[in-house]
């Protein structure tokens, strides 16, 4: 077994059992902490296939900003421990079906795949210098929009805070 092919399958492993503690985990805290597992193990795997911008974006994005907005908007909302309930009829009874139902559909679509993957050498952008050059050139205005955004979302779990506090 090569190296590649080991490191692949822990982490894929630990990006299995974060996305299992995000679900399982009561406190949004933890949950929080296992999100960052799990992306920073994604990470990890496209750094396996040669994507070296899309693992630094995955952890300077999802890793750090996005996952430091959760926490900060979970400590600013105050939010507790989740309590349990019993699962609604319908998600009972439809749940499991359709769950086994999306399984099989993966699984297909995987059984039918051709096993490769296609190359990156008939022109498409490669170079980590030429995709920023791309994107601080013709994709500045949606790249700032995003930020905007943001800035937005930020602004109004303050003012959903404060407004539950007066």
């Amino acid at each position: 077994m090569s190296f590649a092919l080991l490191m692949f399958f822990v982490l894929a492993g630990l990006a299995v059992l974060g996305a299992l503690a995000l679900i399982l985990q009561r406190h949004p805290i933890h949950s929080a902490l296992s999100l960052i597992l799990v992306m920073l193990s994604l990470a990890g795997l496209y750094l396996l296939m040669g994507a070296e911008f899309v693992a630094a974006v995955q952890i300077i994005v999802y890793g750090g900003a996005v996952m430091v907005l959760f926490v900060f908007v979970i400590m600013l909302l105050n939010a507790g421990e989740e309590e349990r309930t019993n699962f609604s009829k319908l998600a009972s009874v439809a749940g499991i079906p359709l769950a086994l139902a999306l399984a099989g559909v993966i699984a297909a679509a995987i059984a039918r795949g051709s096993g490769h993957l296609p190359s990156a050498t008939n022109g498409e952008l490669t170079s980590t210098r030429e995709l920023s050059k791309l994107l601080f050139s013709e994709f500045v205005y949606p790249f700032e929009l995003t930020s905007f955004l943001i800035l937005v979302a930020i602004l109004g779990a303050i003012v959903l805070a404060q407004r539950e506090q007066n």
